[in-house]
């Protein structure tokens, strides 16, 4: 059985040696070593022993969640990286979606789905929970026909989609393409049904997964 080595990026020492003791009960995963914040993890992380996930925190001083990300995919992209929060914004959700995150737990997850999700990323690359999942009617298989999907959609649609997994709210999409939120509020049911799925964090991941936007 093969053994993935993590690292625990958290300024919160508690949580952290919680984190860790945990993780040291399950069989195929151990704990490298842990951070305080992104610019400590970027000081000890060994280029040649890499890890194979990071569990970052997205609340830190010196240097947080978001600029760790995006360091870590700049210069070590073979590294998984799940996402800590305390909170379920979906605005947090898209940010990390666009910047190629590999899974968004809160905090408060049950072990076993941590667990879960730990063995997810490992194995599949890829694992995010019940408020991001439940965005998508079946993420596996959403939208069934891939290939025709951006050639379905009208060019004001992508033009919009683009937008949407931007931090942009929906009024200021409404201003940025001149139309008016009822158009928009148009624009946006007509893309839940083509793409199969419920909320704005489902545009994104099927934006994402499917290429429908550029970055």
């Amino acid at each position: 059985m093969k053994t993935y080595s993590i690292v625990i990026v958290d300024d919160h020492l508690l949580f952290s040696q919680s984190l860790e003791y945990l993780i040291s009960t399950f069989l195929n995963f151990k704990v490298q070593f842990t951070a305080s914040n992104g610019k400590e993890f970027t000081t000890k992380v060994d280029e040649n022993n890499l890890p194979d996930i990071v569990l970052l925190d997205m609340n830190m001083p010196v240097m947080n969640g978001m600029e760790t990300m995006k360091w870590i995919k700049e210069n070590h992209p073979s590294i998984k990286v799940i996402a800590l929060s305390m909170d379920d914004d979906e605005d947090i959700i898209i940010k990390m979606l666009r910047i190629g995150a590999n899974g968004y737990l809160l905090k408060d997850t049950n072990p076993l789905v941590f667990k879960q999700a730990l063995n997810d990323v490992a194995e599949k690359g890829v694992f995010f929970s019940d408020i991001v999942t439940n965005a998508v009617a079946d993420l596996s298989e959403t939208p069934k026909n891939h290939k025709d999907l951006k050639k379905s959609l009208k060019k004001r649609e992508l033009e919009f989609l683009q937008l949407v997994c931007t931090e942009m709210t929906y009024k200021e999409i409404a201003q940025k393409m001149s139309l008016s939120p009822k158009t928009v509020d148009g624009y946006r049911e007509n893309l839940f049904e083509k793409l199969q799925v419920k909320n704005r964090i489902g545009l994104v991941l099927v934006a994402i997964k499917e290429n429908l936007i550029e970055f």
